[in-house]
């Protein structure tokens, strides 16, 4: 497979992510405020940046504004996310809402007129055997349905609205005004909706400062700009897949820096995990047919 400069983009953005379900998970902040905090720092880097580069181009109104709902969807998933991470496990919040997959591909068939491929289902089916190797059979039996299974579901729903929404805007703007009119409107909805539930924004730990920062630079300005050009160039599916290798990466980071344990069980939930991603990438399409005539 060749290493193209979008796919290595997704690489380096799935790299920058990885450590963001670990932050949160240390409660230095509530999740509403933690999220408000990683766009508007995000924000206060990128608008200089571009204003004073003349990087930053308005587009048409249209585009203007669904790069507008792009930020109020992922506003609204990043803020159930982090409720949902704190009031559960990581490991249940990730696995439901590592089921965007699933949602981009219906919504991609439905929508976008890059139909999902065979490979794209295929894939998506053994890295779903993989995630669910990965976290352990007997953890679906002990799920909770409560609030925050179903803000992890819901987060899944909007990641990927916000996906296949992003991949029609992005083939018209370019990847820094678009980050920019996301984080704008992003910052703006947040703020309202933390300063309306009497949340505070100041009062944190020196840690829980650095924590925020962190999130802002290398789980939303790094990782999102990365993604975002990786949106740009390949189809929606693809990445969407891709980002489950996400969770493989949590868990070796969980066990560097929480000492949390990683089994041979997670080992090979992983590699099967990673083996599915690798089929979206396969060029040539598989037949079903063939593969089950082999046989």
């Amino acid at each position: 497979m060749k290493i193209t400069k979008p796919r290595l983009a997704l690489i380096c953005g799935i790299l920058c992510i990885s450590i963001f379900p670990i932050l949160v998970k240390l409660k230095l902040t509530s999740g509403l405020i933690s999220a408000f905090y990683r766009m508007a720092i995000a924000l206060a880097l990128l608008l200089p940046y571009v204003l004073i580069t003349g990087n930053f181009k308005l587009p048409k109104t249209k585009y203007v504004l669904l790069a507008a709902l792009c930020g109020l969807l992922f506003a609204s998933d990043v803020t159930v996310w982090n409720i949902a991470i704190q009031d559960s496990s990581a490991t249940q919040a990730s696995l439901l809402t590592n089921l965007s997959p699933v949602w981009v591909g219906i919504g991609s068939f439905f929508f976008l007129k890059s139909k999902p491929t065979t490979n794209f289902w295929i894939g998506t089916v053994v890295s779903l055997f993989g995630m669910i190797t990965l976290v352990g059979f007997s953890f679906f039996l002990e799920l909770d349905f409560n609030q925050a299974f179903l803000f992890a579901v819901l987060s899944g729903i909007l990641y990927s609205i916000y996906l296949l929404v992003s991949k029609n805007v992005l083939s018209h703007v370019d990847v820094l005004s678009f980050m920019t009119i996301n984080l704008i409107a992003s910052s703006i909805y947040l703020g309202i909706l933390c300063y309306a539930l009497d949340e505070p924004f100041t009062g944190f730990s020196d840690t829980g400062w650095f924590v925020l920062v962190l999130q802002a630079v290398m789980c939303q300005l790094c990782a999102w700009l990365s993604i975002s050009y990786a949106t740009q160039h390949m189809r929606a599916t693809r990445v969407s897949l891709s980002l489950l290798s996400q969770a493989v990466i949590t868990s070796i980071l969980a066990w560097l820096f929480l000492e949390e344990q990683i089994t041979l069980q997670m080992v090979f939930g992983g590699i099967i995990l990673l083996f599915g991603i690798r089929i979206t990438f396969y060029d040539k399409t598989i037949s079903l047919k063939k593969l089950f005539n082999k046989g």
